[in-house]
């Protein structure tokens, strides 16, 4: 695992990063210990100084942080700025909610014996955060500006392809008046991980990433009998009924697939259309997924970034050779990309039968599984014919049959006549194969906090 900036469109290595010692790794629990036993008892207004600070340094600062983004992961320009935003945006929220989010409920009891109950949310400590490359900025966010909100002081280790963006989050939230050893970037090995999540002072973990990597983590979670919350892989269906406003749908199909390159645990990965207007959409999918231009991501003409390294657009391409090899029929759409960069030809999947294994998979660039449904109940078998369950979306234009098609959907997001979106006040999480627990919102501040029963007796209550 060597930590390393390399340009995904240009396939230079500009800046290789040493892995942490064990004994830095030590240091930093210790640290992150110390600062907990002060910030557990900060105020929530002292909290929300830090936070809105972070926030107004990144609105300030925010094309210098973006060029992070597009240098070391090649996301467009535009979505890195977006992504600097959406970041901003977490931070204040949290800001503004935390305390009104973790305040006190005073309990119903059924018999004035009980007494007066009450349950207050307390930190719990030092947690570790292990966060993927496809947001380097907002997968931090999203974690710390709840847990530190709460209370608890974080461990960071980020993706190996993105530690200039790891380090400048550190860094920002140092400058924005965090106490040092509260939240600490690290560029730490698998083994120290597992050292990280064996120590008693460390009582959680969370994780943004593969199926793969995320059970090998709750595992070693479970296996210290640490609290674990796991964001996982996707494989959302794009469900388009026969009353559909066609051209506005296909443009949404085409930007819910391809946004920062295909590579979205919730982007729109499998596109479910009934039979009726099937061949219609795509048609003009095709034509509107060809008017994608492949190129600079730092060339505001760009539309169509590069995967984030060479070896994903491989493996992109050796898993679209498989499906074909399964039966599948794989169109390549559009002008050829360019050959300078970690470019994937943009590719349509047709022909998907019920016993190729590839209708299961992720894949996370840009790739478009598409599959013809018989009618509405067809739709939905195949949108729940999945390993996966994070997203999804249904294009209808009756709202009101696609909250009742939703409901039938298994998944923890659903959105009608848009593709998954993504906000800092809508919560974020999946079921089956896509992990479990929730980020943002309460439901996320919640993660990680000790919902401790406080309840005050009389004295002379009866046994």
């Amino acid at each position: 695992m060597a930590y390393a900036t390399t340009n995904p469109y240009t396939g230079e290595t500009l800046q290789t990063f040493p892995e942490a010692t064990d004994a830095a790794v030590e240091a930093a629990i210790t640290a992150a210990h110390g600062a907990f036993q002060h910030w557990r008892h900060a105020t929530f207004a002292e909290r929300a100084k830090v936070m809105h600070a972070a926030a107004e340094i990144l609105r300030q600062q925010t094309d210098d942080y973006a060029k992070l983004l597009t240098l070391e992961m090649g996301k467009l320009i535009s979505e890195a700025r977006a992504e600097v935003a959406l970041s901003a945006d977490i931070l204040d929220y949290y800001a503004v909610n935390a305390e009104r989010l973790l305040q006190a409920e005073n309990l119903p009891v059924a018999d004035k014996a009980e007494g007066e109950a009450m349950l207050v949310h307390e930190p719990l400590g030092v947690l570790l955060a292990i966060e993927p490359w496809n947001f380097p900025y907002y997968q931090i966010a999203r974690i710390i500006a709840p847990q530190l909100s709460a209370g608890n002081t974080m461990l960071l280790k980020h993706a190996s392809n993105v530690p200039q963006c790891a380090s400048a989050f550190e860094t920002l939230m140092l400058e924005a008046g965090l106490p040092k050893g509260a939240f600490t970037n690290l560029f730490a090995t698998r083994s120290q991980v597992e050292m990280i999540l064996n120590d008693p002072r460390v009582h959680g973990v969370a994780l943004t990433g593969s199926e793969g990597a995320g059970a090998i983590i709750a595992a070693q979670a479970g296996k210290a009998l640490k609290k674990s919350a796991m964001e996982l892989g996707g494989a959302d269906a794009f469900v388009v009924l026969a009353d559909a406003d066609l051209e506005k749908t296909v443009k949404w199909a085409v930007f819910g697939r391809h946004w920062n390159g295909g590579q979205v645990c919730v982007s729109s990965k499998r596109m479910i259309i009934v039979d009726a207007v099937y061949d219609a959409f795509l048609e003009n999918y095709k034509t509107g997924v060809a008017g994608l231009k492949a190129g600079d991501p730092f060339d505001p003409q760009t539309t169509l970034a590069p995967l984030s390294s060479q070896a994903a657009a491989d493996e992109i391409k050796q898993k679209i050779a498989e499906a074909v090899a399964h039966g599948a029929t794989a169109t390549e759409v559009g002008p050829p990309v360019p050959n300078q960069g970690a470019f994937v030809q943009p590719t349509i999947l047709t022909d998907l039968a019920d016993d190729n294994p590839a209708r299961y998979w992720e894949f996370f660039g840009p790739v478009s599984m598409l599959f013809r449904a018989r009618d509405e109940d067809d739709a939905i078998r195949i949108a729940n014919d999945t390993p996966f369950g994070l997203g999804g979306s249904i294009f209808t234009r009756d709202t009101k049959r696609g909250v009742e098609v939703a409901r039938r959907i298994e998944t923890g997001m659903v959105f009608i006549n848009h593709p998954t979106m993504v906000k800092a006040d809508l919560p974020f999480g999946g079921v089956k194969r896509s992990g479990y627990g929730r980020e943002l919102l309460g439901l996320g501040i919640k993660e990680f906090v000790n919902h401790k029963l406080i309840d005050v007796v009389d004295i002379d209550a009866p046994f």
